[in-house]
């Protein structure tokens, strides 16, 4: 299931493959990036998003499949002659070497000469929010997340036409990452490039992304902005992968009404699918409420208020019904004020519920 871009297409995939001895790394995978886009890659450890990476960066040669870039087939074309930068995990930066040094090594390759390697380094400092006096300061004396621009300012000093990011922000504490996120997005903004960013983190594909990818052994199984993914999954897998969601197995009764398979009773829900006969119903806790009075919500449930969780500004709450946990979240100034073991009925609407029969 993909969305396409509304930007006019930089880059498209063809059917990629990569294949490593009897085992499909990527798996016949079909995509456009728009120009200016920026397309964020999520799955968890194994799904391939890696080495879909290193084939649109040179650094693997498909098995089968087309990488055109441009209009142009790029599938033998090395790294080294592509219009493209990678923004590695390790940063790769020169330790023996200023902030400015670092920068402009690009341009040093390219025979630029001094004077304007040094006038870009300066135009790139500025982009990326470090002062001019870092050009001659060593790197190594920079912090984790002035390191971070550093490489972000180098790949940029290549000027490729699009940049593609191997999980940069994986390595660094939480609360620089939640800055650096912030910031990536604007820096993009203000730069026009295209980003293509790979992470297993939903938190950033969510801050950061204008359109996100989720794959799973190989195959790209959603595309869509990430409102798209988060509110209408494709299926189970996907409604699970991005965030806190509450599962329903349910089935089709004898007159066309949903019935939960291990959870007594029947459920309103979206329009059902033509042919849809079982699967989940996807409700996330966002939409659930604990409720007073029968008819206030189209679906309702009794359970016992089992635990409950202070996230900052959101208090998350869990409502045992049988054998499954249920969780629902409030705002702090709206929390429940109720004890733990006691009955409670949680109820949600048709409307802010998903239907997936995967």
């Amino acid at each position: 299931m993909t969305a396409a871009s509304t930007r006019p297409p930089i880059l498209e995939l063809r059917g990629l493959t990569k294949t490593f001895g009897g085992l499909k790394a990527v798996d016949r995978v079909d995509l456009q990036v728009g120009e200016g886009e920026f397309f964020t890659v999520v799955g968890p450890s194994g799904s391939g998003k890696t080495t879909l990476l290193r084939m649109l960066a040179g650094m693997e040669t498909p098995s089968d499949g087309d990488i055109i870039l441009k209009g142009q087939r790029i599938n033998e074309l090395p790294a080294n002659r592509r219009p493209t930068c990678m923004v590695f995990q390790s940063l790769a930066l020169f330790p023996h070497r200023t902030v400015g040094q670092n920068i402009e090594f690009p341009l040093k390759i390219k025979g630029v000469d001094r004077a304007a390697r040094k006038a870009r380094a300066l135009q790139l400092l500025d982009l990326l929010r470090l002062p001019r006096a870092y050009y001659d300061k060593a790197v190594t004396k920079c912090s984790g997340g002035e390191r971070q621009r550093v490489a972000l300012a180098r790949a940029f000093a290549y000027d490729p036409q699009i940049l593609f990011f191997d999980e940069p922000l994986s390595a660094i504490d939480y609360k620089l990452r939640k800055t650096l996120e912030k910031e990536l997005k604007d820096i993009h903004r203000e730069s026009g490039k295209t980003f293509v960013y790979i992470t297993h983190s939903l938190e950033e594909a969510m801050v950061m992304s204008d359109r996100i990818g989720v794959m799973r052994t190989g195959r790209l199984v959603q595309v869509g902005t990430p409102q798209e993914i988060y509110t209408a999954p494709s299926n189970k897998f996907v409604s699970e992968f991005m965030g806190d969601v509450n599962i329903i197995d349910v089935e089709l009764d004898a007159g066309g009404q949903l019935k939960g398979k291990t959870l007594n009773g029947r459920f309103a829900a979206p329009a059902i699918p033509p042919g849809f006969r079982q699967g989940h119903l996807v409700v996330r806790p966002e939409y659930l409420r604990i409720v007073e009075r029968p008819g206030e919500t189209e679906n309702q449930i009794s359970g016992t208020l089992y635990n409950e969780y202070a996230l900052g500004s959101r208090i998350q709450y869990q409502v045992r019904v049988g054998e499954q946990v249920f969780t629902l979240e409030r705002l702090r100034q709206q929390a429940y004020e109720g004890r733990l073991d006691e009955a409670v009925t949680i109820g949600w609407d048709a409307r802010d519920s998903v239907l997936v029969s995967e």
